[in-house]
């Protein structure tokens, strides 16, 4: 399951949070080739962040994915994502970083999928 936790530090009051969402959770689905059903998308606002030594408006995001991740993957995923900042939250392409983590599959489990295995014994 990708999951892509983004923080900035505009205010998303007044913003569509469920068109960057939509647009986010579809952008990562279509890039890394998973099914959008198994994506999830969080988007956090007003978070303090500096960035370059300003509090100018910047984002931070991480992206955790069971495979799937490679260089020329989180390139285009960076890029994907760093537009949808600029373009719906006016964050400059130039004050977003993104951090990516492959996992595998042992070391992360939806959470009903976990109260089952545990059931299990």
């Amino acid at each position: 399951m990708p999951c892509l936790n983004l923080s900035t530090n505009v205010s998303l009051e007044g913003v569509d949070t469920s068109s960057v969402l939509s647009e986010a959770s579809s952008t990562v689905a279509k890039i890394i080739g998973k099914p959008e059903a198994y994506v999830m998308i969080a988007l956090k606002g007003s978070v303090p962040i500096a960035f370059g030594g300003t509090e100018q408006p910047a984002a931070y995001g991480e992206l955790i994915s069971i495979g799937g991740l490679s260089a020329d993957v989180n390139k285009k995923l960076s890029a994907a994502i760093a537009n949808i900042l600029e373009t719906k939250l006016s964050i400059p392409k130039s004050r977003f970083y993104l951090k990516f983590y492959d996992t595998k599959a042992n070391q992360s489990q939806e959470y009903a999928q976990c109260l089952h295995a545990l059931h299990q014994f």
